[in-house]
C-alpha cells in the first residue's frame, strides 16, 4: 500500500486546461499538441502563454509527429531545435523518447537530447511501452543519466492492464528513477492501482467534454479524419474531476 499521496501530473493541450489543472491540484502539467495522435510538440505560442498563466511546472512534449518513435536525422534536428526553444521560453522540462528499429532504446540519440536539455528535467515518455523488453529498457534509460522519470502504462494499453509489470518496474527501479503510470487512470480505479503499488507520481488526463460556444453550426463538414471529430465538443481538463481523483488517491493512502 502506498505510504504517500502521489503527485498528479496532468496532460494538457490548451491554456484553459492548464488553468483548470492548476486549480484542481495538479503538481505539474505535460503540455502536448495533437492528443488524438498521442501527443506531439506544441507551438511556441502555446508554450509561452501557458508558462505565463500558471505557476506549476510545465513539461513540454518533444515529438515531431505521430506514429512510431524511430526518427530520421531531419526529425532529430527538429527535436533538438524544439528542445532549445522550450528551454529559451523557460519550460521546466521536456518529454521525449527514441527507439531503434528493433524496439530497443536508442541510447546514443536519447543521450544527445538529454545533454541538450540540461538543466531542464527530462521524462522518457510512452515510447517505453513500445520497447521490445521493458526491463532492459529501464536499465538502458537509467544508464543514460539525466532522466528523472519514465511514463508508462506497463507495456499494455492501460495502467490497469499493465499493473503487474508496473509493480515489477517500480521494484526494479528501486528509487533510481521515478516510474510514473499513465493511461486510463480514472477516479474509479485509482484506489486499486495504489493498493497494488506505492507510487510517487501519477499521470492523468482528468478530461471532460466541454460544449462549444458556437451558435452557428455546420454538421456536414468535418476537420478531422474519417472518424469525424465533433467540432462542437472540446475535450479539456476538468478541475472538478481532477479534485475527485486526488481525493480518491488520498483516501487510499490514508486508509
Amino acid at each position: 500500500m502506498s505510504k504517500m499521496i502521489p503527485k498528479f501530473e496532468v496532460c494538457i493541450d490548451s491554456a484553459q486546461s492548464a488553468i483548470n489543472a492548476e486549480a484542481g491540484g495538479a503538481s505539474r502539467v505535460e503540455l502536448c499538441d495533437n492528443l488524438m495522435e498521442g501527443g506531439t510538440t506544441p507551438s511556441s505560442g502555446m508554450i509561452a502563454t501557458i508558462l505565463n498563466r500558471v505557476k506549476i511546472p510545465v513539461m513540454v512534449m518533444i515529438r515531431p509527429r505521430g506514429g512510431d518513435f524511430c526518427y530520421s536525422e531531419d526529425e532529430i534536428k527538429v527535436m533538438c531545435l524544439d528542445i532549445q526553444h522550450a528551454k529559451s521560453l523557460g519550460a521546466h522540462g521536456v518529454v521525449f523518447g527514441i527507439l531503434n528499429p528493433d524496439g530497443s532504446v536508442d541510447v546514443e540519440r536519447v543521450s544527445k537530447l538529454v545533454d541538450l536539455s540540461k538543466p531542464m528535467k527530462v521524462t522518457f515518455h510512452r515510447a517505453f511501452d513500445m520497447t521490445n523488453d521493458p526491463f532492459k529498457a529501464l536499465e538502458d534509460i537509467i544508464s543514460i543519466g539525466g532522466i528523472q522519470r519514465i511514463l508508462t502504462s506497463g507495456h499494455d494499453s492501460t495502467v490497469l492492464e499493465g499493473l503487474d509489470t508496473i509493480v515489477q518496474l517500480v521494484k526494479q527501479a528501486n528509487s533510481r528513477i521515478i516510474i510514473i503510470p499513465g493511461g486510463g487512470i480514472k477516479e474509479s480505479n485509482i484506489e486499486r492501482i495504489l493498493f497494488a503499488v506505492g507510487l510517487e507520481e501519477m499521470h492523468v488526463s482528468a478530461s471532460a467534454a466541454i460544449r462549444s460556444v458556437m451558435e452557428h453550426k455546420v454538421s456536414t463538414i468535418h476537420m478531422g479524419r474519417a472518424h469525424h471529430n465533433n467540432e462542437y465538443v472540446i475535450n479539456g481538463v476538468s478541475e472538478e474531476r481532477l479534485k475527485r481523483m486526488i481525493s480518491a488517491a488520498t483516501k487510499e493512502v490514508l486508509s
